[in-house]
């Protein structure tokens, strides 16, 4: 038995194994070190879609890979001068246009045509707008927004989606190490109830720390991950394989009733925490990459670097975990203590006995939970998810109250279009409701002769190929207001020019949004269908399948439908992974349950003894998994000043709850329900008649 030897093997070189997974830890911790991480979700829009293109036009043609506005206040015309060839010395600067250089030091402010002036100067506040020659995201751009900071007073306020980024990017550094610490604190207080031993949960823990570690390192092989994933990604590790851990651990404890020789009890512990732990885990790892359909690549960041992490758990726990319990086996046996976590009879008893009320209150509930899972409302405006007094947040609104700058769009024409098409063209534009002023060549050159006008300002509008015109909106970025305005600005744009593109933030969020809803609903459909199609070979059955996914999908709508019923608003990234995450990380506990109960009526026990049996033997275990998980997920959750993060763990958290209640009420009342239905339809279980 393949099992067996294996299970040998690992004991016979243990100093060998715990040797060279200390020795692994060294490129580990190196490929960590050395992994990009990405602070901006538009990155990972498909590139074959308009703006994107548009983006890449900028970049190309424009030499503008990303801008800001500096918002300056009560500074001084030479003053705002001598800032402006400060910040042109930055080697990632392309162009600083303020008022200065489209009038000159001069002329009066008074004497600026209204036109020009209502757009960058009020109350003695102005705009700079600084253009960088590499993209939002890049670290050269981040660079350039600190020494931009440094450079600055408080009279200078830096906005845009680098700025953001730049601080998302310290608010997450910042936090991660507390997310890591929380988890670990809070998964040991649960192991030191669940377990029978003050140090073994030790061991537990640093076998998946290692295994978290091998997975962070191995990122390099992806070149860079999201901030998201890699925020979520230890904890998640953390919560959902260490049943596995667990499950090894109590069953070294119960081979050593059988076998006097430690060798020889871990040899058929790894044997069975094999084949338990291997199957289990597939179907968690298909629902991660099921996450690898999504259109936002996002959702394959998160995807693949979990799915590895699970593979790397489960190879931790067979090969890590058992090196580690064996070489401290006598310190683990002078620690140890009664069990405090109690053995849940009442809830078993309370289960089988009042089954049929159980359905009722199912059927009670599920459309209630299907209703707030359908009405709950997401957002995408990144900034909703930051702390207002981050310094990218404060000059973003600044930039609104002064200046009314909320969502600014980019749009690219063809350099050849006449002047008085063009003119024609914004005008239209101006009069959809919502559009605040356009910014472009022909207006500038309106106001201020060609023959006078800076090289800087006639480059930046216009080059060969390619006219840019800016068009401010005064509608949030992605609301429905700016994104029904944005359709209108592209019916009217493509009148006079069918080639143009409308790029710019407000565009790529609009983008997002349309990718995501369609993610929302494709990604639950595909890990529903994966794992459905898993658990038809593994279960051999055509009823079991669908009943364990309606039982974690029911415990899915309600923990989605709460926000509704809290009057939450949800980061758009929560609402479409965690249903994939939650039913690919406690489908184990139905499977578990499920495993047992066909066991023993294919041994000859009726539909109760059955389930009442499964469910005594299982609710333990299950408990113990949904609270690491609980655990794991639920201070980060609490903590997390980064809403798109402290989301996903909150519904993470609570999820892992809910599905446990549920798994040990409701899927014990629909075994016992169906029992006829999935004895005629399941492989071996035909036969049975009682």
């Amino acid at each position: 038995m393949f099992q067996l030897k294996f299970g040998e093997f690992v004991c016979k070189h243990r100093k060998t194994i715990l040797i060279l997974s200390l020795l692994l830890l060294i490129p580990s911790i190196i490929g960590m070190a050395m992994t990009r991480i990405n602070y901006d979700i538009l990155v990972y829009l498909p590139e074959d879609i308009e703006t994107i293109q548009g983006e890449n036009i900028l970049s190309k043609d424009f030499n503008m890979g990303a801008f800001s506005m500096i918002v300056v206040e009560n500074m001084k015309t030479k003053e705002i001068v001598q800032l402006e060839n400060k910040i042109k010395e930055i080697e990632n600067v392309e162009k600083v246009i303020g008022i200065a250089d489209i009038v000159g030091t001069s002329i009066p402010i008074e004497m600026i045509p209204n036109e020009i002036k209502d757009k960058i100067y009020k109350n003695g506040d102005t705009i700079l707008l600084v253009t960088f020659k590499n993209s939002i995201s890049s670290d050269t751009t981040m660079q350039t927004i600190e020494t931009l900071r440094n450079m600055t007073n408080e009279q200078c306020k830096i906005s845009g989606m680098s700025a953001t980024i730049l601080d998302t990017r310290d608010l997450s550094n910042s936090e991660i190490a507390i997310y890591v610490i929380i988890a670990v604190l809070l998964c040991i207080l649960v192991l030191q109830i669940a377990l029978d031993s003050y140090i073994a949960p030790i061991f537990l823990l640093l076998n998946i720390g290692i295994a978290i570690l091998y997975n962070m390192g191995t990122n390099i092989l992806l070149g860079q991950i999201s901030y998201i994933t890699k925020a979520i990604s230890a904890v998640l590790q953390l919560g959902v394989t260490m049943d596995f851990a667990i499950f090894l651990y109590h069953s070294y404890q119960a081979e050593q009733k059988n076998f006097s020789n430690k060798n020889e009890a871990m040899a058929h512990a790894i044997s069975k925490t094999m084949v338990s732990v291997i199957g289990s885990s597939l179907t968690t790892i298909a629902g991660f990459l099921a996450l690898c359909s999504m259109n936002l690549t996002l959702g394959k960041d998160i995807g693949i670097v979990m799915a590895k992490g699970v593979l790397l758990g489960v190879i931790s726990v067979i090969t890590i975990l058992p090196t580690m319990l064996l070489t401290f086996d006598k310190l683990i046996k002078k620690t140890r203590h009664k069990e405090i976590m109690p053995k849940f009879t009442r809830i078993k008893n309370f289960t089988i006995k009042h089954y049929r009320v159980i359905i009722i209150i199912f059927i009670l509930i599920l459309p209630i939970a299907i209703y707030g899972y359908t009405h709950t409302q997401v957002y995408y405006n990144l900034d909703k998810s930051l702390p207002t007094t981050l310094k990218s947040v404060e000059a973003n609104h600044a930039l609104q109250e002064k200046f009314n700058v909320v969502s600014a769009e980019v749009l690219l024409v063809d350099t050849d279009i006449p002047n008085y098409k063009l003119k024609e063209m914004l005008t239209k534009i101006e009069e959809i409701e919502g559009i605040e002023w356009t910014l472009g060549y022909p207006k500038v050159a309106d106001v201020i002769p060609e023959n006078v006008l800076p090289n800087d300002i006639s480059s930046l509008f216009k080059n060969d190929s390619y006219q840019m015109i800016i068009i401010n909106s005064s509608y949030e970025m992605a609301t429905d207001e700016l994104n029904e305005q944005i359709t209108k600005i592209n019916e009217i744009v493509k009148q006079y020019d069918e080639k143009a593109i409308l790029a710019g933030e407000g565009p790529l969020m609009k983008d997002l949004v349309e990718i995501s809803d369609h993610d929302f609903n494709s990604v639950n459909i595909v890990s529903i269908g994966i794992i459905f199609i898993l658990m038809i070979l593994v279960l051999k059955s055509l009823s079991l399948p669908v009943i364990l996914i309606v039982v974690i999908e029911f415990a899915i709508f309600i923990n989605m439908g709460i926000p509704f019923f809290t009057n939450t608003t949800l980061p758009f990234v929560a609402s479409i992974v965690i249903g994939t995450i939650q039913l690919g990380a406690t489908i184990d506990y139905a499977i578990l349950i499920t495993t047992k109960y066909m066991n023993n009526r294919k041994g000859g026990k009726n539909k109760k003894e059955s389930v009442d049996e499964a469910l005594e033997s299982s609710i333990h275990s299950i408990i113990v998994s949904g609270l690491c998980f609980f655990g794991a997920t639920f201070g980060v959750g609490a903590y997390s000043k980064i809403e798109m993060i402290g989301s996903l763990c909150s519904l993470m958290s609570r999820g892992a709850i809910i599905s446990m209640v549920v798994v040990i009420t409701v899927l014990p009342a629909f075994l016992i329900l169906f029992d006829k239905l999935i004895c005629k339809t399941t492989n071996q279980m035909k036969q049975i008649s009682n």
